[in-house]
C-alpha cells in the first residue's frame, strides 16, 4: 500500500504514547506502552515491512472524513458512500500516571 501523506493522519494519545490514524482507517504508527518503546506499527516509515492495523470497509467509499469530537482527543473517521456511512471511533484513555 502506498504511503499516506502526513496530512491524512489524525493523532490519538494517552499522555504516554500516541498513534497516527490515517484517513483509510489504518494505524500507521504506534509505540507501546510508551513513546520510547519499540514500534508496534510503523507503516509510515516502511509501507512493506512496517506493519499496520486497519479497520475499513471492504469496498472503497466515495469519500472519507476525519474529525475530533469537540474539546477531546476522540478521533472519528467516516467512510461515506452513496448508500451508507460507516464511522470508526479511535481514542486512548488517559493513564493514571503510575508506571507500568
Amino acid at each position: 500500500m502506498p504511503y499516506q501523506p502526513i496530512a491524512n493522519h489524525g493523532v490519538i494519545g494517552n499522555m504516554r504514547t500516541v498513534a497516527l490514524v490515517a484517513m483509510d482507517g489504518s494505524i500507521d504508527w504506534l509505540c507501546l506502552p510508551r513513546f520510547d518503546s519499540p514500534s508496534v506499527f510503523a507503516a509510515i516509515l516502511d509501507d512493506n515491512k512496517g506493519g499496520v492495523f486497519r479497520i475499513a470497509p471492504s469496498h472503497p467509499p466515495v469519500r472519507t472524513h476525519q474529525f475530533y469530537w469537540p474539546e477531546t482527543n476522540v478521533l472519528v473517521t467516516e467512510f461515506l458512500s452513496a448508500d451508507n456511512t460507516i464511522s470508526v471511533t479511535d481514542f486512548m484513555p488517559a493513564s493514571s500516571g503510575r508506571s507500568q
